[in-house]
């Protein structure tokens, strides 16, 4: 009798948390339909329910373990890299998804070595090659944007002078053009929907792509907005000023090829060498891990190497 009521018991109580949480999903899911709304992205069709991939659980989880850190310190710091490298994560999700990995990476490394520091040296591997892997993202969307910026503003200028308004050829850019352009010009657009001003959202965008180029332009339209003006004209005059600047940069990487190509090579040949050495003659290289004085060489050989190639990329990298 007493096992009975206790199933009975815990039936109903899960009934329970069942129901509260269908009651906070249908209240969230009413509120995203209306900031959908406002913001532009309404469907004209409901969506037939679907069974959600393995994906989007995963992503679900991702959410709700965010939402557990989201009150750390530097989390907007965290989101605003998201934003930078176009990642569609939080910046608390991030460090989740590295804690994961990290962790999976550490487990395997010490099965498949059967040591606690290959374990931990792996982990660390796979968390440093995730935070690199977000610096090229946003170098890689920066340079897109960049040379996407002339195109733009002609086709700004050019429906400005067809009778469009300033809004109107943002939102003709945010739909004609390819991303990462169309994606930043989107989220001008939510912004101004939702009810921010055109100078907060362009202000927002430029902390985004940080790009002088644009910077520049967003500063016009500012001054234009104020004082008035032909803001095509003076897009016209920006977008040649920006074309040639794209240019020269082009000229530039191109003439310091080489000087970039040698850091590499310096940099890659003497741990590939030492590779190369430790597989086909280990006991020629070994000393240099078993013995102090070895092991002093070593710590002073990459220390050089890695100033080297700092060198060698500063001296190659122009600034214009």
């Amino acid at each position: 009798m007493i096992l009975v009521v206790s199933l009975i018991s815990t039936l109903l109580v899960l009934l329970i948390l069942v129901l509260l949480l269908e009651y906070r999903s249908r209240n969230r899911i009413a509120l995203a339909r209306r900031m959908r709304y406002y913001a532009g992205e309404m469907d004209t069709q409901e969506k037939p329910k679907t069974v959600k991939p393995l994906a989007e659980r995963f992503m679900d989880l991702l959410r709700s373990g965010g939402k557990l850190l989201s009150n750390i310190r530097h989390a907007r710091t965290l989101d605003f890299k998201m934003q930078k490298a176009g990642i569609p994560l939080l910046g608390t999700e991030f460090l989740i998804l590295i804690g994961v990995s990290a962790f999976f990476a550490a487990v395997i490394g010490f099965l498949l070595t059967k040591k606690l520091y290959a374990g931990i040296l792996v982990a660390v591997v796979v968390v440093m090659a995730e935070w690199v892997y977000v610096l090229l993202k946003i170098n890689h969307r920066e340079a897109a944007f960049t040379n996407q910026l002339g195109d733009c503003l002609m086709m700004v200028a050019n429906a400005m002078r067809a009778g469009f308004s300033f809004l109107q050829a943002m939102e003709l850019v945010s739909k004609e053009m390819e991303p990462p352009m169309s994606d930043e010009f989107k989220h001008v657009m939510r912004d101004i929907n939702l009810g921010a001003s055109v100078e907060r959202a362009l202000d927002d965008m430029d902390k985004r792509v940080s790009s002088p180029d644009f910077s520049l332009v967003v500063t016009a339209v500012l001054i234009q907005q104020q004082v008035g003006g032909d803001l095509a004209h003076i897009l016209d005059t920006i977008s040649d000023t920006i074309q040639d600047r794209i240019r020269m940069r082009r000229e530039i990487h191109t003439l310091t090829s080489q000087g970039r190509m040698s850091g590499y090579v310096l940099g890659i040949l003497p741990f590939a060498l030492g590779a190369f050495i430790s597989v086909t003659n280990p006991g020629y290289i070994e000393p240099l891990f078993t013995e102090r004085l070895g092991q002093i060489a070593i710590c002073i050989a990459v220390t050089m190497v890695i100033i080297g190639f700092i060198v060698i990329q500063r001296i190659v990298n122009i600034d214009v």
